[in-house]
């Protein structure tokens, strides 16, 4: 039975899981029966190009409560999670993958913990059945990291599996690979953040998607974040710091120029450490002027013009169902 306006929506972002896709709603449906609450599952079509596009389609006409939103190409996980939350409508919103890894079983646990007063629930695969080497300690750095540099103290950034409250997420802009620190950012904003043990399932069907340079992605997104967080209304406290910094070196290295003049009378047109002298001022200036403005200026851009990070292709919905066969008839 579909509702205008479920209480809970289920946003899942999909890339080329077609044979992973009908088991999942299949979970999903038989778990989400059982809260008390209504809900939607909205299945975010990321450029797939295998056949999940066609399952996807054929699960919506079979159930009204599952939207499908596909995106004209690969965009990436954070635009097709941003996709999802833009197009859903309920007041909770747990986010998870579409590759059976996350388990749908422990969602009311999440949506009963988001009761207890807190905004954002985060899944921590304490017992994560991937390989060592090439997922689990990378991401054992990057959170170890992400928690020293955005102070929030959980253990698992990278678990897609979490439920917010849609106040929380309507204040948030996503960029670059920025969805795995959500709670980061919400907590930047003065939410209470909470985290619980959840279920990890080896991958059965088909590949990951995660490589190293997600990884390098991720790093470079968590710098960017750290940033934002500490220093987007102050920002000349970063740059400045590192402006003023070269401007001292720059200061030293002509010190040093002239004290060579007048001790060992070398040349200043022809001494090197003229040039770099002139070279740290240059970048000591740029630093102050440029850096902060190249990051600002793509934010700018989207949200004062709207502009969405996704595209697309179409939204197929029961409402979209009702009205192709009302006009058959």
């Amino acid at each position: 039975m579909w509702h205008e306006n479920p209480q809970v929506s289920i946003v899942i972002p999909v890339f080329n899981e077609e044979d992973n896709l009908y088991p999942l709603y299949q979970n999903l449906e038989f778990v989400l029966n059982s809260i008390g609450k209504t809900w939607e599952i909205v299945f975010v079509d990321d450029g797939s190009k295998d056949k999940s596009a066609d399952v996807l389609r054929e699960i919506s006409c079979r159930d009204g409560r599952v939207k499908v939103i596909r995106l004209k190409r690969n965009f990436g996980q954070t635009a097709a999670m941003s996709a999802g939350f833009d197009y859903s409508k309920g007041s909770i919103i747990v986010t998870m993958d579409g590759d059976l890894q996350n388990d749908s079983s422990d969602i009311p646990r999440m949506i009963d913990k988001l009761e207890e007063g807190y905004d954002v629930v985060s899944g921590w695969r304490k017992d994560r059945k991937d390989p060592f080497l090439s997922k689990r300690l990378p991401s054992l750095i990057s959170n170890k990291l992400a928690s020293w540099l955005t102070g929030l103290q959980i253990h698992d950034n990278g678990c897609t599996l979490k439920a917010y409250r849609r106040e929380i997420i309507s204040e948030i802009n996503l960029y670059g690979e920025q969805h795995r620190f959500i709670p980061a950012m919400a907590f930047a904003l003065g939410a209470d953040i909470t985290e619980i043990e959840v279920i990890h399932h080896p991958r059965v069907n088909g590949e990951s998607k995660y490589g190293i340079t997600r990884v390098v992605r991720g790093f470079l997104d968590l710098i960017a974040l750290k940033f934002l967080i500490s220093y987007m209304t102050r920002p000349m406290q970063v740059f400045g710091g590192l402006g003023l910094f070269a401007i001292f070196l720059g200061v030293l290295s002509g010190m040093a120029t002239i004290m060579l003049k007048l001790i060992a009378g070398i040349d200043m047109t022809g001494n090197p450490m003229l040039y770099l002298t002139i070279l740290l001022f240059v970048l000591g200036f740029q630093s102050i002027s440029m850096g902060f403005l190249g990051e600002i200026s793509i934010r700018t851009y989207h949200e004062t013009q709207g502009k969405p990070i996704y595209a697309v292709r179409e939204v197929i919905s029961e409402e979209d169902t009702l009205a192709a066969r009302r006009l058959k008839a």
